[in-house]
């Protein structure tokens, strides 16, 4: 792709409005100095000193920090938070940017604010290491009251924005966001809104989503059709193509290191190559964020399903190099890569 085709696609991110709508967490970093490591006097168990703390959105907020990064200025958060001190870390971090209207964002007594806490060894040589996570999560369904707050906002903006980007990132649905009733709303707005552009990935399948394009991976996908594990790429091709015939909507199935492949109904399944890493130490959390952010954009801006694709792909392999952290891609930072793919 030249610089001429890539501007004509991304000099559009600015004027699109955009609503993330999902499971928003923050992401904690705990610096671990391992030349620092004593014994406990009271347990004798080993002691890791912490000498740098540090926080950012996590699971829908990488997607928004990644939109931010692209250029897009209007953007809506759809979610929650509590009202506890991983919350007021998480809604500091999402103020610090004009683009952000969190009109629709919701803090409540009736949650905990979902947070991954990443212990890091930080060894000054090689990556960081990442020791045993600390999850902090919801286990009970999302009250009733926040599920109708969550729905009315969906409803609202489903007349202001060009593209709506769902992720769910929870192990039990009716725990998160993309509960039963913002499903209701969401097939409301299936009905109301067929031309508008919604792009989902959920953890826990897409079985009673309305029809919108999905993005998931290999192994959701896999799972998803029932079928072997060991699928090569051009059978796989072809169940793409028939889901997406099947319905109605855009598919697209990242392949790890060998790319990403996508259909839109009526349009066979293309496939687009990773792009080498060259040996390079590697970090994948993040990736799928990217590739989510991306596709989004490129498709709400008119780009071919394979021009998607190939940005999509780009942003993914600066994303996997930024280590210790989940990443984001910028244009200038996308662009040297497309150079390669035309």
């Amino acid at each position: 792709m030249n610089d001429s085709r890539l501007k004509e696609i991304t000099e559009h991110y600015s004027q699109l409005s955009v609503a993330v709508i999902g499971d928003y967490c923050l992401d904690r970093y705990l610096e671990i100095d391992p030349s620092r490591t004593e014994v406990s006097i009271e347990t004798g168990l080993e002691v890791f000193n912490i000498t740098n703390v540090r926080s950012q959105p996590g699971g829908c907020g990488t997607v928004l920090n990644n939109l931010i990064a692209l250029g897009c200025c209007n953007l809506f958060p759809v979610g929650f938070i509590g009202q506890d001190g991983e919350g007021y870390e998480l809604l500091r971090a999402l103020k610090t940017n004009e683009s952000v209207n969190l009109k629709y964002f919701l803090q409540t007594s009736e949650r905990r604010t979902f947070t991954y806490c990443k212990p890091l060894v930080m060894d000054g040589i090689r990556a960081p290491r990442e020791l045993n996570r600390f999850d902090s999560k919801n286990w009970k369904n999302t009250p009733e009251v926040v599920q109708e707050q969550l729905a009315e906002s969906i409803i609202k903006l489903s007349t202001q924005v060009d593209v709506m980007v769902l992720l769910g990132q929870v192990d039990h649905v009716e725990t998160g966001v993309l509960c039963s009733r913002v499903l209701e709303a969401l097939h409301q707005v299936r009905e109301e809104h067929p031309e508008l552009l919604i792009i989902a990935d959920s953890r826990c399948g897409f079985a009673h989503f309305p029809n919108v394009c999905l993005k998931m991976n290999r192994v959701e996908f896999l799972s998803m059709i029932n079928a072997s594990e060991d699928m090569q790429i051009p059978e796989l091709m072809r169940e793409i193509s028939n889901l997406s015939n099947q319905k109605g909507q855009g598919v697209f199935v990242s392949l790890s290191e060998d790319g990403i492949a996508g259909a839109f109904p009526g349009v066979g399944a293309q496939h687009v190559a990773g792009l080498p890493c060259g040996g390079d130490e590697i970090d994948v959390v993040g990736a799928g964020d990217a590739v989510m952010a991306n596709l989004a954009l490129a498709l709400a801006s008119s780009a071919s399903n394979v021009e998607a694709m190939q940005i999509a792909m780009a942003a993914a392999s600066i994303v996997i190099r930024q280590l210790g952290t989940t990443g984001v891609a910028t244009i200038n930072s996308i662009a040297p890569l497309l150079k390669d793919l035309d």
